[in-house]
Parts: structure tokens; sequence; C-alpha cells
């Protein structure tokens, strides 16, 4: 598939099964899954994705908020832990007016972040700064991940 080529169906959808190394996927639960976000704003966007179609937090359920919880922690500390930042954006965009790019699959974003890091680049430069690829960021974050979730 090309850059041109869009993907037929959804895909969150699509990577419920999938190759788990060549999808970047680093754990798999109940009901979310983690992988790193193919358009990164910094080394080690992780995004955390329902395994069902939901649009908002409010369409969730009690169980899928508790799991969402500790995974979010675990997001948290395993960015802390492999790249040290200074802080951490989490967030995610409800509906399409919000930005969601994909507003009928709720997915939450985390990323570490740095004090004088490069996010101007992207809207005045149009230019993305990435001191890892993701291979590279997949490779340090998932032992860390799969240390984090053993037992979960």
């Amino acid at each position: 598939m090309t850059g041109k080529d869009k993907e037929e169906g959804c895909v969150f959808c699509n990577r419920l099964i999938c190759d788990e190394r060549e999808h970047f996927v680093l754990y798999r639960g109940q009901h979310w899954y983690l992988l790193l976000n193919l358009y990164p704003y910094n080394s080690g966007h992780i995004l955390l994705i329902s395994n069902r179609h939901q649009p908002m937090l409010g369409d969730c359920t009690p169980e899928e908020l508790a799991e969402m919880g500790i995974l979010l922690k675990v997001m948290e500390n395993s960015l802390t832990e492999v790249f040290r930042p200074d802080g951490i954006n989490c967030g995610y965009n409800g509906g399409q007016s919000a930005g969601a790019g994909i507003p009928n699959h709720l997915h939450l974003h985390m990323l570490p972040r740095w004090a004088g890091d490069t996010n101007f680049m992207s809207t005045i430069g149009e230019t993305r700064v990435m001191p890892q690829t993701l291979d590279q960021s997949y490779e340090t974050l998932l032992p860390v991940v799969q240390r984090l979730t053993a037992g979960l």
C-alpha cells in the first residue's frame, strides 16, 4: 500500500487481528489495545484503542473504563521509564468536529514531552523532527510494556 492508498475498513478494527510487530502493537487487553501512532508528534506517541466501535468515553462500560485507567497508567509509566520526559500529553478527540481522524472508534493519545521540544516545527515548518524511528521506539517500549502488563 502506498501513502496515497486508503486502507479499506476501519484502520483500528483492522489491527484487532494483525502481525503485532509489523503494525507496532504493544499490548492487547480484554477491551483495549496499545500501539504506536504511525504519524507521531514525538517519539513514543502511543495510542490506546478500544476493541470495538464506540465514539465517546460515555459509551464505555464500567469494565472498559476500569481497564482504560490501568492501561493509561501503564502507558505513562512506560513512557516515563523509556524516554524520561519532562511531561506527558494525554487526550482524545471526541467526534469529528473535535478533530477526531477516526470519529467512530474511540482512541486516546499519550506522548512524552520535553521542555523546548520541537512541537512548533509541525505548525510553522510543516516538518516533524523524530529522534527515533517507529521500529526503535517499538523495540525500546515493548519489553517495558510487557513487564508492566504481566499478570493483567
